[in-house]
């Protein structure tokens, strides 16, 4: 039997254990508070971050990663992109040699650009043989209520790829395989940027039009970035490209979307963090994003425009006008 640690009980790291535990795997499910993790042992639950769905038997949670650590085949690393390196810093002499390392993050880390698979070949030492990301439209509650969806593990190395694949393969989430490391983690990080965008057009009182421009100009943006960074143009068209971005633009379970969605509202992206607990991981992967794409000379309009209204303190409305009075071009 395979063994997994998940490091991270927020939504979505809860959710994949359940997929891992449902695939035949044994869970151990790391949360940093140990009240968290004695109330998810007690009732087959994590009421904090994903009420309503029970957790199979084969779940095991812990305060202790070291504990969950031991004898781990696959490692899951499910926390908030901004703090992987501190975390990875502590748990990697605790991490078994030859374990898998999949990433279910998506952002660019601030002040170094670095995708979260270069984080964690960084700190780890590991070869990017071992390193994987899974990413696709992958809404947490949705998976967790077992609706069927689709998703794609992306790694360099195709047997572990696959490997991968067979751990969490279940009747509800179907699992692809792409070698294309650098453009599945690039769809998955530059698509909350988009999010927000279409968030505050749909906060704005603005509708299908103006939603459907923003997905597919923002795939474009996408695409250009993740070019120019090596990636293959046809993993934006799939699952961890266009999948991704139409959930996330589409979904009121969206985090991103629902910030960015308060933000046109007029709300400050100071009140709406205090009124949410969860990470709206384009907030703050805005700026690194637009500094991969500068650094490369890619032009990225929606994300310089996300990046001034959350950064910057510019009003939705004045983004709005801005990005329709850009110099017309061929498309």
């Amino acid at each position: 039997m395979t063994r997994a640690a998940v490091l991270g009980a927020g939504s979505w790291g809860t959710t994949f254990a359940k997929v891992l535990a449902d695939a035949g795997c044994e869970v151990a499910l790391f949360a940093r508070r140990p009240e968290l993790a004695k109330a998810i042992t007690e009732d087959g639950e994590n009421r904090d971050y994903l009420p309503g769905i029970r957790l199979p038997a084969t779940v095991r949670a812990t305060a202790d990663a070291g504990e969950a650590l031991v004898d781990a085949d696959v490692v899951v690393l499910a926390v908030p992109s901004q703090s992987l390196r501190a975390n990875l810093t502590e748990w990697t002499p605790q991490l078994p040699p030859d374990a898998s390392l999949l990433s279910l993050m998506k952002g660019i880390e601030l002040g170094t650009t670095k995708r979260m698979s270069e984080v964690i070949g960084e700190v780890t030492g590991a070869g990017m043989d071992r390193v994987a990301a899974l990413s696709g439209p992958n809404l947490a509650r949705e998976i967790a209520q077992e609706q069927p969806a689709a998703t794609v593990i992306a790694c360099p190395d195709t047997a572990r790829a696959e490997a991968l694949q067979a751990a969490c393969r279940t009747p509800y989430l179907r699992p692809y395989t792409n070698p294309d490391l650098v453009g599945c983690e690039l769809g998955g990080a530059v698509k909350n940027v988009i999010a927000l965008a279409v968030g505050m057009m749909e906060g704005l009182g603005f509708g299908d039009n103006t939603r459907a421009s923003l997905i597919t100009r923002g795939l474009a943006e996408t695409a250009r970035l993740g070019m120019a960074l090596g990636a293959e143009p046809t993993t934006f068209a799939g699952l961890a490209g266009l999948g991704d971005l139409v959930a996330t633009c589409s979904s009121p379970l969206s985090r991103n979307r629902t910030f960015g969605e308060k933000l046109g509202q007029g709300m400050s992206v100071q009140e709406v963090e205090q009124s949410t607990r969860q990470t709206a991981e384009g907030v703050k992967s805005c700026r690194s994003v637009l500094d991969l794409a500068r650094h490369h000379g890619v032009d990225v309009p929606i994300t310089e425009a996300v990046v001034r209204v959350c950064h910057e303190g510019e009003a939705p409305a004045r983004m709005v006008r801005e990005i329709m009075s850009r110099e017309a071009k061929s498309e």
